[in-house]
């Protein structure tokens, strides 16, 4: 693979760990600013929500952190121990921080209910309500930032810390509420709002806990992904077919694929090698995937009777439920033995059932043949189930 091309890959990697690390510092000084005069305006105020308000910044501060280690940790070249380098350390992260917003709803529950228990009067101020509202404001303009940032550049541990100022915002904007009705009708909701507003962050950090915990899995690549692979290897006029995609994660925007082509059965072995070689570089260059492997499946056109046998068997598993697909297709007339593959849905009650139904009907259709059929799984997401 050319230099030119690793080198352009690495100057993008570059500048995604600089946006990341520019966007998380600018969100720690902006938590700061924030916990810091929240925290003394609810001191002052005896406002429990404010104080939380306060805390939840603090925990913001800490994701920023976590977030710019990280990021470093998967910038670490590949080693002996880790040939695939080092990129899922961002999802450790995620995690992390994931676990800090949901330590600081479970400790500022606690806190809540121990004043609605034992209540204290809040002492709202003009300054009080102005700083809060400049809070919302700010919070809002940060977590659209960091979100879209984020988003960019495929960073959940961004996306993570933009969604929890946003909600912040909202937050913020609740305890607002509470202080105006307060200060109209004298009607204290300082506890309840503190522990509303403990359970939002509860389930906040559940939810990036269980995407972040997905990811460390394994969870499928997405349609949008695979139908990219599909299209670049499709683009080259001897493939007829692509199949059994295989995707490896291995930290945001590093994947490992593997799969197969249908291609003609005139190729040679030179024509098949260079072609293999120029998926694997068309691939790396358009999307920086990097293929491990492509195995070949061959078709022939020529002989009517191999085109007719594939066509009747692709019917018949194609009319059985829950089959996504049929390829992989071989004849061979001399041995008496068919091969081909199928592909069935995950939604299927029984997986090989379906797959029993299938070969019986051929074996049905063809009983002085040979059977060979492979049940497939589909890795990545097909048309079918979109």
């Amino acid at each position: 693979m050319s230099s030119d091309i690793v080198s352009s890959h690495a100057g993008d990697e570059k500048n995604r760990e600089r946006t990341i690390i520019k966007t998380s510092i600018i969100g720690i000084i902006a938590n700061v600013f924030l916990a810091a005069f929240k925290a003394v305006v609810g001191l002052l105020s005896h406002s429990i929500a404010i104080i939380l308000d306060s805390v939840n910044n603090m925990s913001d501060v800490a994701s920023s952190l976590v977030t710019i280690i990280g990021t470093k940790l998967a910038k670490k070249q590949p080693d002996r121990k880790h040939p695939w380098g080092h990129g899922r350390a961002e999802y450790l992260t995620s995690m992390i921080i994931a676990v800090i917003i949901l330590y600081a709803g479970i400790t500022s529950l606690v806190e809540s209910i121990k004043k609605i228990i034992t209540p204290e009067t809040p002492d709202y101020s003009a300054a009080a309500i102005i700083i809060v509202s400049v809070a919302i404001a700010v919070k809002i303009a940060l977590g659209t930032f960091v979100k879209r940032t984020g988003k960019r550049v495929n960073s959940d541990s961004l996306v993570n810390s933009g969604t929890d100022a946003l909600m912040d915002s909202i937050i913020s904007a609740s305890t607002l509420a509470a202080a105006i009705i307060f200060l109209i009708w004298h009607i204290s909701l300082e506890a309840w709002l503190g522990a509303v507003i403990s359970v939002i962050i509860i389930k906040s950090g559940i939810g990036m806990l269980t995407a972040t915990i997905s990811h460390l899995l394994g969870q499928r690549v997405s349609v949008d992904t695979a139908r990219k692979v599909r299209e670049c290897m499709m683009s080259f006029p001897q493939v007829r077919g692509v199949y059994d995609l295989i995707f490896h994660d291995y930290g945001p925007d590093k994947f490992n694929c593997s799969g197969h082509i249908e291609v003609p059965d005139t190729l040679t072995a030179r024509e098949i090698d260079q072609l293999q070689r120029q998926i694997a570089i068309e691939l790396y260059v358009r999307h920086g995937i990097i293929l491990t492997a492509l195995s070949v499946y061959t078709f022939n056109d020529t002989d009517d009777r191999e085109k007719a046998v594939r066509g009747q068997i692709y019917d018949i598993a194609m009319s059985v439920e829950h089959v996504l697909e049929a390829h992989g297709f071989y004849l061979d007339e001399e041995q008496k033995r068919i091969q081909f593959d199928i592909i069935v849905s995950f939604d299927a009650p029984d997986r090989d059932a379906v797959y029993k139904e299938v070969v019986s009907r051929v074996r049905e259709a063809y009983p002085e043949y040979e059977l060979y059929c492979t049940l497939d799984t589909d890795f990545s997401l097909s048309e079918q189930e979109e």
